[in-house]
């Protein structure tokens, strides 16, 4: 079996490095240090920290719509159970980090979105992404009746993302999943009531 690749280590690692310190609390050296690789292995695989970042936001996104590929975008399920499993789904990863971590799409967009252009222009570009999964979930509830249809799907979307981001940054503080159980027991229903 091959080993994996130095880059494939630093970012494998650095996903979780990020997560846990924050774009402005892991610098180079706790990157490599925690991947168990050689400083200077960072720079021969990343120009700089803010390129190395938009590596280890598209892995989390990967794994993320990969949960959303298979709740959100799961079209043997009616909508609003989609809906449920996704939560569902992340709750359960929530709770096993101990209501601490968050989000990391939702963690760099409140640290970094001042400090670098490029790190905030692909913040939009990840959260669209996300979006688009929310709100084709929401256009087949309504379709199917399920969920209400006098809002947009894509207004909808954004604000269950954006609400959704909010629950887990007031989880972090709480280190509980009280905010995540009342963004979820309000938001369904309300938002996505039939």
């Amino acid at each position: 079996m091959a080993r994996p690749s130095l880059r494939e280590k630093i970012v494998e690692s650095g996903v979780q490095t990020l997560h846990k310190r924050g774009y402005a609390g892991a610098g180079v050296r706790e990157i490599t240090a925690d991947a168990g690789v050689a400083q200077g292995c960072f720079t021969n695989h990343f120009r700089s920290k803010e390129a190395f970042a938009v590596t280890v936001l598209d892995r989390y996104q990967e794994r993320t719509q990969a949960i959303m590929d298979a709740t959100l975008r799961d079209a043997s399920r009616p909508a609003v159970e989609r809906l449920h499993a996704y939560f569902d789904a992340i709750a359960e990863w929530l709770e096993a980090a101990g209501w601490r971590y968050g989000c990391l799409v939702g963690n760099m967009s409140l640290e970094v979105t001042e400090q670098s252009e490029l790190l905030r222009t692909h913040l939009i570009d990840v959260s669209s992404a996300l979006t688009s999964s929310f709100a084709e979930a929401v256009r087949a509830g309504q379709k199917a009746g399920e969920i209400r249809s006098d809002l947009d799907a894509a207004d909808m979307a954004v604000f269950i993302l954006a609400s959704w981001q909010g629950a887990m940054m007031r989880m972090k503080v709480d280190r509980s999943p009280r905010p995540i159980e009342q963004f979820r027991r309000v938001l369904f229903a309300t938002v996505l009531a039939s």
